[in-house]
């Protein structure tokens, strides 16, 4: 158990390991947007409550109109309950990751993909199923082997075909390897499918690749930057930061421009989910990843940062889905509605 380590590589902490939910959601949504305008009008409004999307030059990504957060605006709404409902809308109304699950990748990530060019957006998809993911802990899972993993990939990438796309690659993956949670005698076959991953996501011709590395508060870019190379961020778009984390925009684009410097330059996209308060320093530091209390939403996902080496604010983590069953969650990626209501009406 992870519990045996120390806070240093605990500031983080992983979401769901089965997206199920999610996924279903995007798939209906690929129906519903078939037959509309691609803004979410049209449909049974109780269970597909109406979603715009974001302004195309601001946010390219695809804000699904049956997600979870959608779906409780709508129980609200028929509930009486406005402003709660208010509150969730500030979730609901802008794109966030849809998080492939090991079944049928392709057929999911086809119906995502579809919907997102419906309505002539970018989908946003985060692939986490390596093999022997999370350490055992509350998103243990994954693949069973390497070759299910690239049978699980190439399926992916055929899902894609020639759609916009934009992976956020294995969150956690590399980190695992550098600070010793993964076993020895798993690293050489996870470099290798790392790097195949990027090589083999690279070639359907519109898809975009971030390499995950963590966060600000776990690890150093010294410590990471061989890593990186070694599991193929040449051939990637960029890296990855905070996933799933607390970590404020500002320490992280700090973080990055180190790291970035070390390996080309590369640009890198920054979760901005959650981390309107930063870090919790509460508690128990080793639990300070999970559920923590008194956070708030943080930027709004954009693809217009302000800087050059930052491509874009991203909503990775969902927003409202516990990340395990501590401080009175459900079990890892489950929507919690409550959490949520305190990430929305919290003050930054």
């Amino acid at each position: 158990m992870y519990g045996s380590y120390t806070g240093r590589s605990r500031t983080r902490r992983r979401v769901a390991g089965l997206r199920t939910t999610g996924t279903a959601a995007a798939l209906g949504a690929a129906l519903l947007l078939a037959g509309c305008s691609g803004h979410g009008d049209g449909g049974d409004k109780k269970s597909a409550p109406t979603v715009e999307q974001q302004p195309k030059d601001k946010d390219p990504y695809w804000v699904n109109p049956d997600g979870n957060a959608a779906r409780q605006v709508a129980a609200y709404t028929e509930d009486g309950d406005d402003e709660k409902a208010a509150l969730i809308r500030k979730i609901a109304q802008q794109p966030v990751g849809e998080w492939v699950t090991p079944d049928n990748p392709e057929s999911q990530v086809r119906g995502i993909t579809e919907a997102a060019a419906a309505a002539d957006r970018d989908a946003l998809l985060v692939l986490y199923n390596v093999p022997h993911r999370d350490c055992g802990q509350f998103s243990k899972g994954g693949a069973a082997d390497g070759n299910a993993y690239r049978a699980w990939l190439d399926g992916v990438a055929q899902g894609i075909g020639d759609r916009s796309a934009t992976v956020i690659l294995e969150p956690d993956a590399l980190l695992h390897l550098v600070d010793g949670c993964t076993p020895q005698e798993f690293h050489e076959e996870r470099y290798d499918l790392l790097k195949g991953a990027v090589e083999r996501l690279k070639q359907q011709p519109a898809t975009k690749v971030y390499l995950d590395a963590g966060n600000a508060g776990w690890q150093s870019p010294d410590a990471l930057y061989q890593p990186l190379q070694r599991a193929g961020i040449a051939e990637a778009d960029g890296f990855s930061l905070n996933v799933s984390n607390f970590q404020t925009t500002a320490v992280s684009t700090e973080f990055g421009k180190k790291l970035s410097e070390k390996i080309g330059n590369k640009p890198f996209v920054i979760d901005t989910s959650r981390n309107g308060n930063g870090p919790y320093t509460g508690g128990d530091p080793a639990e300070s990843w999970c559920n923590p209390p008194g956070r708030a939403l943080g930027e709004a996902p954009t693809t217009q940062t302000g800087d050059e080496l930052v491509d874009a604010y991203l909503w990775i983590k969902r927003p409202g889905e516990s990340d395990g069953d501590c401080k009175g969650g459900p079990k890892a990626g489950d929507w919690w509605p409550e959490y949520a209501l305190g990430l929305a009406g919290t003050t930054k």
